[in-house]
């Protein structure tokens, strides 16, 4: 299988440090958040996960709306994180709130579930952590 794209990220200390990408695109500080104990005041690892996993989700969204032949226009994904106890380790879950303005609701869901097929933030997570969808009340019955 050939790679599209590769990137990579380098973290130094941990939860308590930097991240930066190879190309220096993003080189932020990183922290607990004052919920896990931490100083909180910068990102964390659950944020830029729910980022990545927001506009990889949307885009794939748009995606199969312009296949579909759907105006989405003003549409977001919101990608809600959760980090959890799992036996002796720790697990996320993600919730995913989709916004479709002015669509009807089963051509809403049929887009949501086409969605989930093609992005592949919801390729490599199937299986491994919870992953629900919902609809915001802005789309249309």
């Amino acid at each position: 299988m050939t790679a599209l794209y590769t990137t990579s990220a380098t973290a130094h200390g941990g939860r308590d440090g930097r991240v930066a990408t190879a190309d220096g695109q993003l080189d932020v500080r990183v922290t607990p958040p004052k919920e896990l104990g931490g100083p909180g005041g910068a990102t964390n690892p659950e944020q830029l996960f729910a980022a990545g996993f927001a506009a990889c989700f949307h885009s794939a969204l748009t995606l199969v709306a312009r296949r579909a032949k759907v105006d989405v226009a003003g549409s977001t994904v919101t990608a809600q994180v959760s980090l959890t106890r799992a036996g002796l380790g720790y697990q996320l879950g993600v919730h995913l709130v989709v916004d479709l303005p002015g669509v009807p609701e089963e051509v809403a869901r049929e887009l949501v579930a086409k969605a989930d097929t093609v992005c592949p933030y919801s390729n490599a997570t199937r299986g491994n952590i919870p992953v629900t969808h919902e609809l915001t009340a802005s789309v249309t019955s």
